[in-house]
């Protein structure tokens, strides 16, 4: 006789910036009829931009749960997650220092069965600690704490670069006005990125995946290339030459120096480097699956259509 009384098994996601909401979307488009188990993990709206995106999410049928990570103890996020049997963390490095280490914590002395910690980045495994990005070496302690214990299955997916970010201006690496392109460390260093949308379609995947996907590392990728192939690509969207570039890493590394609270320049020098920043895109999830993702030649298309 099939089981009527089951329990239906619920799914946080903390944060509904432009990751949430795109994982969220992921996991509507997978099974459109789990809308009543999914909750978004938020502080209290704090202007009209926000409140709109209470109202969105709960016209998708979506429950709030009200909590500042940034203010939230670990005891006191513990009580908030331990509801839930899925967490999944989509809001980045804007608590401050310590907090995904603190989510993480949190999430396992609350209990909750499966855990998709913030590491939608690089593969910190091999970039390890050291690399002149501070919130890197955090997530290589998260992954360090997951792996410590064995009753909560974690889930990793690492994506790269958000594609978006390629062309952040104050990032630096591309501007498409003037138009030039910069390369951290190297023309010939590589970097894996993926759109968001992309990202919460295959997180929401690699969940449903059956077998299932515990205590891994997941790659995805929806492009993976130079900066050379960048600069081509970036000339080819615009069918006219792009000024190329090279901030080597001596210069990145002076710039830090100089500017020790300058994120950006963190970061710039973070991705300069030949490891750990990019992978095969053959290799990857998505591949595997079959599963089609925008490049960056895609993005761009769709941008200029935009």
């Amino acid at each position: 006789m099939p089981e009527t009384n089951k329990p239906v098994a619920t799914t946080l996601v903390i944060g509904a910036g432009e990751l949430g909401l795109a994982v969220i979307d992921g996991l509507l488009e997978q099974n459109p009829e789990s809308a009543g188990s999914i909750s978004v993990l938020l502080r209290l709206p704090a202007d009209p931009a926000a409140e709109q995106v209470d109202r969105q999410l709960q016209d998708k049928g979506l429950q709030i749960v009200r909590g500042d990570l940034a203010k939230e103890t670990v005891d006191g996020l513990a009580a908030i997650l331990a509801r839930f049997d899925t967490v999944i963390c989509c809001t980045g490095f804007v608590g401050g220092p310590g907090t995904q280490r603190k989510i993480t914590k949190a999430v396992l002395q609350a209990g909750v069965k499966r855990y998709v910690p913030w590491q939608f980045g690089v593969d910190y495994d091999v970039v390890g600690h050291g690399s002149g990005q501070p919130v890197f070496d955090e997530q290589a302690d998260v992954r360090d704490i997951l792996r410590g214990q064995s009753a909560t299955e974690w889930v990793i997916v690492s994506t790269g670069m958000f594609t978006s970010f390629l062309f952040e201006p104050a990032f630096g690496l591309v501007d498409l006005e003037r138009p030039k392109v910069h390369a951290l460390g190297s023309w010939e260093n590589r970097l894996t990125v993926t759109t968001s949308g992309d990202i919460g379609r295959l997180t929401a995947a690699i969940l449903a995946h059956e077998p299932r996907i515990r205590d891994e590392v997941v790659y995805v990728a929806g492009d993976t290339f130079s900066y050379a192939q960048l600069a081509d690509m970036v000339e080819g969207h615009l069918d006219r030459d792009a000024e190329r570039v090279l901030w080597d890493t001596d210069r990145l590394r002076s710039e830090v120096a100089s500017h020790p609270d300058d994120g950006m320049r963190k970061y710039r020098l973070a991705f300069a480097r030949d490891t750990g920043v990019a992978w095969d895109k053959e290799q990857t999830f998505n591949a595997a699956q079959g599963i089609d993702v925008t490049d960056v030649t895609g993005w761009l298309e769709k941008r200029k259509g935009a």
